[in-house]
């Protein structure tokens, strides 16, 4: 599908760009959020006539992104959660815990303006992107551990999983019951030869 585009897209163009698209992401996302309007006559007319005010409405908006940006480039977020001995959380952080956070530190910002492919499902620090308008965006840090000391040792730069699986393996012993009795097992390795002999003499 043909469509002018009524904002800047990134990977698609600027305003008043004609851009051929997917009719499914024309349908489904810029037309209804009014990003874009089909590429006929008409609409081509009605764009010309509104250009300077579309035009004028974006450069509003992006002065006040590049205000809000200001505050929010390089923030930090701390998520306490709990996660596997391998690092795996139980569960995920997704976009509106993001925004939560950023709201707690008093940062006003919308699910749809932070840009996450897939939820954070492991602890660890990542970079994730704000996009705060189609032409500003910043970077903020999320900081996902089980705990406080762990979230401070990854803001130092502490790989947490590394360290403890070195832990794990300078720490390795072979399990040692001094109560066992000796030949257990070989008590009962040596039954089950008995029991096939049991069952061929039935089955004879």
């Amino acid at each position: 599908m043909d469509i002018i585009l009524l904002e800047r897209i990134e990977k698609l163009g600027a305003i008043g760009d004609v851009v051929k698209v997917k009719n499914g992401y024309a349908r489904n996302f810029l037309l209804p959020n009014g990003k874009a309007l089909r590429a006929n006559e008409s609409n081509r007319k009605v764009f010309e006539s509104n250009r300077e005010k579309i035009e004028a409405d974006n450069a509003e908006r992006r002065t006040v992104a590049e205000k809000d940006s200001k505050g929010l480039e390089g923030a930090k977020i701390q998520l306490i959660r709990q996660a596997s001995n391998a690092g795996a959380l139980y569960g995920s952080v997704s976009a509106r815990d993001l925004v939560e956070a950023l709201d707690a530190q008093g940062h006003k910002v919308q699910k749809n303006q932070i840009v996450l492919d897939r939820p954070i499902k492991a602890i660890g620090v990542q970079d994730v992107k704000v996009s705060l308008h189609p032409e500003v965006s910043v970077t903020i840090q999320v900081n996902v551990a089980r705990s406080p000391e762990e979230a401070e040792l990854q803001a130092q730069g502490v790989d947490v999983m590394a360290e403890m699986f070195e832990k794990d393996e300078a720490g390795f012993t072979e399990d040692y019951d001094a109560n066992a009795e000796p030949g257990t097992i070989a008590a009962e390795e040596e039954a089950a030869p008995a029991e096939t002999e049991g069952e061929e003499e039935a089955q004879g």
